[in-house]
């Protein structure tokens, strides 16, 4: 059985990440886009990083573009527009599906590990899903959760 710390991803910058590289962490993973009404989640999810990175936690966002065209940019527009606009230090990854044929294994197991209320399906931009410490999926977060309001939910996996 496929765990999440058999997955992989591609950085931004082309890298093949393992990422079993965050075994012992605590994961948020979140599909991101830079045209979206959701967009300014960024701020709070840097938020949440630099305030629990010492703690253990890691932020892995995935650029998607199915949604609405909301992610139209290449790694290097992405990476700038994170970094300029939002002062994003957590990894980005490569532009992603999440949904579809096409959908990259990271998304596939999180989807079958945590469905939606109305089923596997990612249903917009910024869904999050938190992996514990043991990189077993513990919980899915709509699109519209603020960042802030998982302090709790990354509190108690923290400690855990």
């Amino acid at each position: 059985m496929t765990t999440f710390y058999d997955l992989k991803a591609e950085t931004l910058n082309g890298k093949e990440q393992p990422l079993d590289a965050y075994k012992g962490k605590v994961v948020l993973v979140v599909n991101t886009a830079s045209k979206c009404g959701l967009t300014p989640q960024y701020e709070g999810l840097q938020a949440l990083y630099a305030e629990y990175k010492e703690q253990g936690l890691e932020i892995l966002g995935f650029p998607c573009n199915q949604f609405g065209k909301q992610e139209p940019g290449d790694a290097d527009q992405i990476s700038e527009f994170c970094e300029i606009n939002y002062g994003v230090g957590f990894p980005m990854f490569g532009k992603i599906d999440v949904n579809g044929k096409d959908t990259h294994p990271v998304f596939e197991y999180l989807k079958d590990e945590l469905p939606g209320t109305l089923g596997k399906k990612v249903k917009w931009n910024f869904t999050k899903f938190l992996v514990g410490k043991d990189g077993q999926p513990i919980k899915r977060f709509a699109p519209t959760t603020k960042p802030e309001d998982l302090k709790k939910y990354i509190e108690k996996a923290l400690a855990a």
